[in-house]
């Protein structure tokens, strides 16, 4: 039987997705999301090392929830069904005592529970979509991703414009007088920096919703996510906008189908 050479060793095995990680830049979730506003791209690469997302989705859906209270608050939640109830199409060959009715179901403790409780469980929702939708998108364009790795890039990359948006939408809330907050379209925040704002959204709610797409908060977080899906899961650039070009258009059309069903921008 044939001896083995004594300086003979068996190969190295093949480099491991970890292995070509090392070099990523090592960030707490707390840096992370601090960094994310100033060095994108280093932020991915740690995200991509070590997918986290629980702080910076705890971060978004608290300040949703503080927009949505601050709103209830100055508004009251009564004045506020009552006018997105008498602002719905069909609610024109209602009763008065009928509409009153349905106000004060809609109005009552129990439903303005369930209005708060709604902000995280559909945040919580549309995390999970949106992560799915990355980590499938990105693999069929070649890329190597995970679903925590798209969930950390759909909530990463939407950070920085829910932070800015949420305070700048607060600071007009305290300006603003009520009479003057458009109940039906306060939905999408109280700043509209795109051009819908100079469109009254109720004569011509489908037209309002395509062109509240151009907004800037959302094209940053366009920017943001293409980043995110180029450095996270290894695609080409175009690969990645093609991803968030894609999925944007197929909201748009979601949207423009409930702004043409319910007479009222989306």
């Amino acid at each position: 039987m044939e001896q083995e050479r004594p300086d003979w060793q068996p190969p190295p095995p093949p480099a491991s997705e970890k292995n070509t990680d090392v070099n990523a830049p090592q960030m707490s979730e707390l840096s992370s999301i601090l960094n994310i506003f100033l060095e994108p791209g280093k932020t991915f690469e740690s995200l991509r090392a070590r997918p986290r997302f629980i702080l910076g989705g705890i971060l978004i859906i608290i300040l949703a929830s503080l927009f949505q209270f601050l709103l209830i608050n100055k508004l009251g939640f009564e004045h506020i069904v009552k006018e997105r109830i008498n602002n719905s199409p069909g609610m024109e060959n209602v009763t008065g005592e009928q509409r009153e009715k349905i106000i004060e179901q809609q109005s009552s403790p129990i439903a303005q529970a369930i209005g708060y409780a709604a902000v995280p469980v559909v945040s919580v929702i549309v995390f999970a979509i949106g992560g799915l939708l990355y980590w499938l998108g990105a693999n069929a364009m070649g890329g190597s991703s995970t679903f925590l790795r798209g969930l950390s890039t759909w909530i990463y990359s939407s950070i920085p414009p829910a932070v800015v948006g949420t305070f700048a939408n607060i600071v007009v809330l305290f300006l603003k007088a009520p009479e003057d907050i458009d109940i039906v379209s306060s939905n999408r925040g109280l700043i509209h920096a795109n051009p819908s704002m100079f469109l009254d959204g109720r004569e011509a709610p489908v037209l309002a919703t395509v062109l509240s797409t151009l907004d800037l908060f959302s094209i940053w977080g366009w920017i943001l996510a293409a980043i995110g899906l180029r450095v996270v899961s290894k695609i080409s650039s175009g690969a990645a906008w093609s991803i968030v070009i894609g999925l944007t258009l197929i909201g748009l059309a979601v949207r423009v189908v409930f702004a043409a069903l319910f007479k009222a921008p989306m």
